[in-house]
């Protein structure tokens, strides 16, 4: 029995050592030499203080800033604790009562607008956390943001295409635009006057 068992609980230990210490720790530390600011999780600094992630949504509520999409993700949204989607189907009541919940709060904060919402302005993401939205859904908010920051519309749809980016590769995924570096573009740009 014992020249079973030695082997098994040797052959845990290197694995356990090979697969849960070495590789991490070899892959993390190429990986912050290599690429240290994704290693580091795509941090955004202002006057030295970390204000966000690019990777990580945040929850913009003042009407003079372009919003994000909702978020499943904790009971106010955007809590990276809670990083989930919702698991709602489409026949879920659930889900249509927070898709028209999304519609009139989207309603009331863009009243210029009378158009189709886009679907990214009404639904969350996978994860509640996507720091992304369609560059539809920041052109449907240009009248409010642009009325509250005293600016001209052509100018905010101008940073939205300059802040676009591209598929992935050229071909995965859609065209999109990050909230946080948009809206820090916009702030540099166009700050409110005080």
């Amino acid at each position: 029995m014992w020249k079973q068992i030695i082997p098994a609980v040797r052959v845990t230990l290197l694995l356990t050592f090979l697969t849960g210490l070495a590789y991490p720790g070899l892959i993390t530390g190429v990986c912050q030499m290599v690429f240290p600011k994704q290693a580091a999780g795509s941090l955004i600094y202002r006057n030295g203080k970390v204000i966000g992630s690019e990777l990580i949504g945040q929850n913009f509520s003042k009407p003079e800033f372009f919003h994000p999409r909702p978020s499943a993700a904790g009971n106010d949204g955007y809590d990276a604790t809670s990083s989930t989607g919702s698991n709602l189907g489409p026949t879920s009541q659930k889900l249509a009562d927070r898709v028209k919940g999304s519609a009139e709060k989207f309603r009331a904060e863009n009243q210029a607008y009378g158009g189709p919402i886009p679907a990214d302005a009404l639904t969350a993401s996978g994860s509640g956390l996507d720091p992304h939205i369609s560059p539809a859904t920041a052109l449907v908010q240009v009248e409010r943001v642009a009325k509250l920051r005293g600016v001209k519309a052509e100018a905010l749809q101008a940073l939205i295409a300059e802040r676009t980016e591209g598929r992935t590769l050229g071909f995965i995924g859609e065209p999109r635009v990050n909230v946080l570096t948009l809206n820090l573009a916009m702030e540099e740009r166009f700050p409110l006057s005080k």
